[in-house]
């Protein structure tokens, strides 16, 4: 057995007895389920744990990650999590997590092939292209790379507001608002950019469901 599998049981066995030292019934409490009030929707970046992060405990946060925090509308693995999410957990919060120095929107800006991620790396190569010519315009190389890393972000968020699920929440008067931030790896801050959407209304028609 390595020295860091072993270190990573010890750990756990550390954790439970520091858990159990502050509240006896810590674990019987969670065992009886879960009611976040917050989906989580970040990077796999093994630097950005979303319940530390914001300071939530065990049962707060419904979290979904993957690599460079994406809504893909053909993904069923995201939109599973986010159907349970909002219609059996009913959270009142969706948060979509970037960070500065994302691996991903990063290779995004590049044609150096990876693997099988260049499939992926496409749906970010897509808000590229969005926003190529405002993109293209800042000279400098890591201001180009920050702004591109907020800029994916808040498109997710209104490609999250644009789902079924999310528009057929809001239809039934279920309070539901998405959010946009960006989580800085060498400050531990995040940043709200300012994209905060409750109501289809704040979508174009195109995208508003009628249902």
């Amino acid at each position: 057995m390595s020295d860091f599998y072993k270190k990573i049981l010890d750990n756990n066995k550390e954790w439970v007895q520091n858990a159990l030292a502050k509240d006896p019934n810590f674990f019987a409490d969670l065992a009886k389920g879960q009611t976040p009030p917050l989906l989580w929707i970040g990077c796999s970046d093994s630097r950005v744990p979303a319940n530390e992060i914001i300071g939530a405990k065990p049962g707060e946060v419904f979290v979904h990650r993957n690599i460079a925090n994406m809504v893909v509308h053909s993904d069923m693995n995201m939109l599973s999590v986010l159907d349970y999410a909002v219609n059996i957990l009913k959270v009142k919060h969706v948060i979509v997590c970037g960070h500065y120095g994302c691996g991903g929107v990063k290779a995004a800006m590049g044609n150096q092939s990876i693997g099988i991620i260049d499939n992926w790396i496409r749906h970010i190569k897509d808000v590229y292209r969005l926003h190529n010519a405002y993109l293209d315009s800042i000279e400098d190389e890591t201001e180009r790379f920050n702004t591109f890393v907020e800029i994916n972000a808040k498109e997710q968020v209104f490609d999250l507001s644009k789902t079924s699920i999310v528009q057929a929440a809001w239809k039934n008067g279920q309070e539901l608002s998405i959010h946009g931030w960006v989580y800085g790896l060498n400050s531990g801050f995040v940043t709200d950019l300012g994209v905060n959407i409750s109501s289809n209304k704040d979508l174009d028609e195109v995208f508003q469901l009628q249902f």
